[in-house]
């Protein structure tokens, strides 16, 4: 397992993540550390890197290096973005941070950074039309895909700190100030004639530190149940209300708003009022925020070099062969656990109606279903639920993953369900809790049938006589613990589907 960490210095901000490369093609965050340092800031007048902004940012490089040594970190990639790459005396700051730090930054282009920012969205969502708004600190990129192929990009050469230096003045109220990067923005857009022919299906998704906190800021208003940024959907509107009640306060005002960071308070407005602006202008009526961009790009295209030239097809398997080889599952196990579990999907089809898209939930219970006995191997349906709560996977609405995680809780016949389940109301409703019985029942007896981890039953052929379930199983060996064991979930079966259940 080889460790690796990425430096991303920003307009605004420093960061550092370290990173476990898996086998197969997969990665894992092991730890990170963000600084605001500043370094775009008072650029505008004559390009220059101001001292003051370059001696906290190798401080800051110093603290990342000596975190990367504790960890024993094998390869720093470090990459300087829009301030570095316009600054007249970036020679001098590379060279002195290279002598002082021992880093050595690759200062990327704007090309080569818009293409990582879309790597990393990617390689991180399952949406097919997709435009990224990615707002830093000193530029602006517009990413326009269809089909996993990118159609047209722009990179702006301005971002929330440099606007907000730009459009400072004692002369107007802060209302006014984001009135005009409103105004300056659009204009901007509409030199990008491209914009105006985007498909009407294509959804907007939103990039880089602030969108974070906008999402962040939402679900503490509505007091949302999972902590999780990528994929977070919200309205246009939720968005415009936030922004009206954010632009009108002062500096102090704003440092008390529940999730916005302290350190982006005073830039936040002028990032606000570029969101603005661009939704008025390309009228898509909800933001997906994503909780991946430039870092994860270059995270993805080192574990798999294969995604620099062609994206990963199947995000959400991906994700989820990233966790089994994380938590050390027993993947060929889950594989068969989950062949299982759709067969009996299908079969069963006839008593519970279901549509196919439930196929994703509950695949994902099939692959996770025994994470948390990484944990402890007691109660562990309890630990796996938790585990897929936070997992952060990829390629699935959060929706969808609170029901795999709940179909994972109700397979052991827990009844906590009920008490779990009012906490995500926000994401599921009464009307739910059928399919996260009847899908816990199907997942219950594809585990059983898998009890010794052999494969011994290979396929299923359900025929439904009058009160019964008859299921035939074919096998390859020994299945007598096997058939014992799903028996034991008759009585769920029973419960759920209103038929008595016999394997044969």
């Amino acid at each position: 397992m080889k460790k690796i960490a990425i430096i991303d210095i920003g307009s605004n901000n420093a960061r550092l993540v370290i990173v476990n490369i898996l086998e197969g093609g997969y990665f894992m965050v092991l730890d990170e550390l963000k600084e605001s340092v500043r370094l775009g800031q008072n650029m505008e007048r004559d390009s220059f890197l101001k001292p003051a902004r370059v001696a906290q940012t190798i401080k800051t490089l110093k603290m990342f290096r000596r975190l990367c040594d504790s960890y024993n970190v094998e390869k720093i990639i470090a990459v300087g973005t829009s301030a570095v790459r316009r600054a007249k005396n970036q020679r001098s700051f590379l060279d002195e941070v290279q002598v002082t730090c021992g880093i050595k930054i690759k200062v990327l282009t704007a090309e080569e950074e818009a293409r990582l920012v879309y790597h990393g969205v990617i390689n991180s969502m399952d949406i097919p039309k997709g435009l990224i708004l990615e707002i830093g600190g000193g530029s602006t990129k517009i990413i326009y895909y269809i089909r996993r192929n990118i159609i047209a990009f722009e990179t702006l050469p301005f971002g929330a700190v440099t606007l907000t230096d730009l459009f400072a003045t004692d002369n107007l109220s802060p209302q006014e100030q984001a009135l005009k990067i409103e105004e300056f923005f659009t204009e901007q857009l509409k030199k990008l004639t491209w914009l105006k022919e985007i498909d009407p299906d294509t959804r907007l998704i939103g990039v880089g530190g602030s969108f974070r906190n906008l999402g962040k800021i939402s679900r503490k208003v509505k007091k949302y149940p999972l902590e999780m940024a990528h994929n977070y959907v919200l309205p246009t509107e939720e968005f415009v209300n936030i922004y009206d009640m954010i632009k009108v306060l002062d500096i102090d005002k704003k440092m008390k708003v529940r999730g916005l960071s302290s350190g982006r308070a005073d830039i936040i407005p002028s990032a606000f009022a570029q969101i603005k602006a661009f939704t008025d202008y390309v009228q898509i009526p909800e933001i997906t925020i994503s909780g991946c961009g430039l870092r994860e790009g270059i995270m993805f295209n080192y574990s798999s070099p294969i995604t620099l030239e062609k994206p990963i097809s199947d995000v959400l398997t991906h994700s989820l062969n990233t966790l089994i080889s994380y938590y050390y599952i027993n993947s060929s196990h889950v594989e068969h656990v989950t062949d299982l579990s759709v067969q009996l999907f299908k079969q069963l089809r006839v008593l519970h109606k279901f549509p196919r898209q439930l196929l994703k939930i509950l695949k994902i219970a099939s692959m996770l279903y025994d994470c948390g006995k990484r944990i402890k191997y007691y109660n562990y349906h309890r630990h796996s639920y938790y585990n897929i709560l936070n997992s952060n996977l990829y390629g699935v609405s959060h929706r969808d993953l609170t029901l795999a995680a709940f179909v994972v809780f109700a397979h052991r016949k827990d009844d906590l369900v009920n008490a779990e389940w009012i906490k995500y109301k926000h994401l599921i409703g009464e009307e739910d809790y059928d399919v996260v019985r009847k899908l816990g029942v199907i997942l219950n007896i594809a585990v059983s049938l898998d009890r010794s981890m052999s494969g011994v039953v290979k396929t299923l052929n359900c025929d439904l006589l009058g009160d019964s379930v008859i299921m035939k199983t074919e096998i390859e060996g020994d299945a007598v613990l096997e058939i014992k064991n799903a028996l034991g979930a008759a009585s769920e079966f029973k419960k759920a589907f209103g038929k008595n259940l016999e394997i044969l």
